[in-house]
């Protein structure tokens, strides 16, 4: 049975880093022992591939040499250079093939750009930061997609029936309905993030105190419960597991049907399918059932410090900004608090 423990993801994932940054000039090797102790290993793979994309941008668009390039040539890159790049990343080729990128993804490079120029400012390699003039693109904000009450009964309803798949994905379904069930039953009842559920292991899951470990970002583990409903389906899918002879503490806790742990892409497949059968007017994601989760969550309690804790936002802040919107029953009873009544003199 093929399985990677978390150990082994991280080794791949530090594989995949190193075999990018040979593609940077060396002296980015500096850059990225610097900024290891404050940042994941997935964020800098990121920035990995966007100041790739950066260099190769400055040699093929500019005619840069970027395998010479010293860190004091940062020096002569300038304004237009950085303007120029922002407008390349909106539509490039790679491999013959599109990519686009959107306002959040534009930010996001231009972000990767600022820290990279900042750390080479303050230790006075450069004599300024020209990335600190640009301004950040707008991100036009758009509304968060997420379901009701009725609708999140109605996803695990086809979860549990299968009502709506075909005759091959039912032969499929009698295999993984109960993992598919624990699966969503996690993620509308804890909110937890995709990559977080991802990496969970057996072991992470105590059904007695109906609690679990979950890797935050920035690498905090937190201890996180979940109710009565969520151990049931918990426990009946593990009690297969054991049936199959593939279950051990220190076996991922969400398996596929090849025995392996489930992949990101694998769950928002998954979500995808189920969720065009259950709301087909909306295109729900895994963050949308992360989204699903805060909401109802503080319509039960109005306690948005307790939501934004258990969702793992590190400022309040951002939780107020998506969960705590005034919803449309509150604006109809809005509509009829103020009255002016002619008689009322």
């Amino acid at each position: 049975m093929s399985k990677l423990s978390k150990t082994e993801i991280n080794v791949q994932k530090t594989e995949k880093l190193r075999s990018v940054l040979d593609t940077l000039p060396k002296f980015c090797l500096e850059y990225f022992r610097g900024i290891e102790p404050n940042t994941l290993l997935l964020t800098r793979i990121n920035y990995a591939y966007d100041l790739r994309l950066f260099f190769s941008f400055l040699e093929n668009e500019l005619g840069k040499n970027v395998k010479s390039i010293q860190p004091s040539d940062l020096n002569a890159i300038s304004l237009t250079d950085i303007e120029r790049f922002l407008e390349y990343v909106t539509l490039y080729y790679k491999e013959d093939t599109a990519v686009e990128n959107g306002e959040k993804g534009i930010a996001r490079k231009l972000s990767t750009l600022r820290a990279f120029f900042k750390y080479y400012y303050n230790k006075e390699v450069l004599e300024n930061n020209v990335t600190t003039r640009i301004k950040t693109p707008k991100i036009h904000e758009k509304p968060i997609l997420r379901l009701n009450q009725d609708e999140a009964l109605k996803l695990l309803h086809v979860i549990d029936t299968g009502d709506g798949l075909t005759d091959k994905q039912l032969d499929y379904h009698q295999r993984t309905r109960l993992r598919d069930l624990a699966i969503f039953t996690l993620f509308l009842t804890t909110g937890i993030r995709i990559s977080e559920l991802c990496a969970l292991d057996v072991s992470d899951i105590d059904l007695e105190s109906r609690s679990f470990k979950v890797l935050r970002k920035g690498g905090n583990e937190t201890l996180l419960y979940f109710s009565e409903q969520t151990a049931h389906a918990l426990e009946q899918y593990l009690e297969q597991r054991k049936s199959a002879a593939n279950y051990s503490l220190s076996s991922p806790l969400f398996l596929s049907l090849q025995n392996k742990r489930m992949s990101v892409r694998a769950l928002q497949m998954l979500v995808q399918k189920y969720a065009k059968l259950a709301v087909p007017l909306k295109n729900i994601s895994p963050h949308k059932l992360r989204s699903t989760y805060g909401t109802l969550l503080y319509q039960q309690t109005g306690d948005i410090y307790l939501v934004a804790d258990v969702l793992g936002h590190k400022d309040v802040n951002t939780t107020r900004k998506h969960y705590a919107a005034i919803d449309e029953s509150r604006r109809k009873m809005a509509s009829e608090a103020v009255i002016f009544n002619p008689d009322d003199k």
